[in-house]
């Protein structure tokens, strides 16, 4: 049987590859279980997602599970169903589930589970960065939670429409809008916010760094 790599994952020293025949290999750095021998036990894994130490596969039936650090409550998904994406932030992760909310679980110390994000309906789409996250709601817009200490979660998010893509870096946040333009906020040292972004046009795909 000729089984070949679909996606892979990183977190901070560790990877996370998802193979054809639905099972899951690791490696890298080992401290915090991230590479643990459970996760050859896995089946039918379907998305995979790593946090700094932590790691989150998505399986065929809906549900989640979580191996690597525990230190933050990375593991607390065991009862989330009907999920169909999976993103994590550093020590923090978030579902989305077929009825377009939102679930999360992890470190709160920066909000990044802040309720609130239980009242967002029509999601889409989600992304994470370090310590906090993006929803991609089905009319365009964007909400965002969490830590807001280089205006992550500034409210200028709430004035975008007609966003198509969303992504986040350690400390910002890039959307795709549907002309081909891209708009970013967030941290602006070295330039990862730098007002050049916004000449770029046709873009079709959106990608962030740390």
């Amino acid at each position: 049987m000729n089984i070949k790599i679909c996606s892979v994952a990183c977190g901070l020293s560790h990877s996370v590859a998802l193979l054809s025949n639905g099972t899951v290999r690791c490696w890298g750095n080992n401290r915090a279980n991230q590479c643990d021998p459970l996760h050859k036990t896995f089946t039918k894994v379907i998305q995979i997602a790593c946090g700094y130490s932590h790691s989150v596969v998505l399986l065929t039936d809906g549900t989640v599970l979580c191996w690597g650090d525990d230190n933050a409550g990375q593991h607390s998904c065991i009862n989330y169903t009907g999920v169909i994406q999976i993103t994590c932030g550093y020590s923090h992760s978030v579902a989305l589930l077929a009825n377009g909310t939102v679930r999360c679980w992890g470190n709160t110390n920066w909000n990044q589970c802040d309720p609130i994000h239980q009242t967002f309906t029509e999601v889409i789409k989600v992304a994470c960065g370090s310590r906090h996250s993006v929803a991609l709601i089905a009319d365009g817009t964007v909400r965002c939670w969490g830590d807001n200490s280089t205006n992550q979660c500034d409210p200028v998010h709430l004035t975008f429409t007609d966003v198509i893509q969303v992504a986040c870096g350690h400390l910002h946040s890039v959307i795709l809008l549907s002309n081909g333009t891209v708009r970013c906020w967030g941290e602006t040292q070295e330039n990862v916010c730098d007002p050049v972004h916004r000449t770029y046009t046709d873009v079709i795909q959106i990608a962030c760094g740390s």
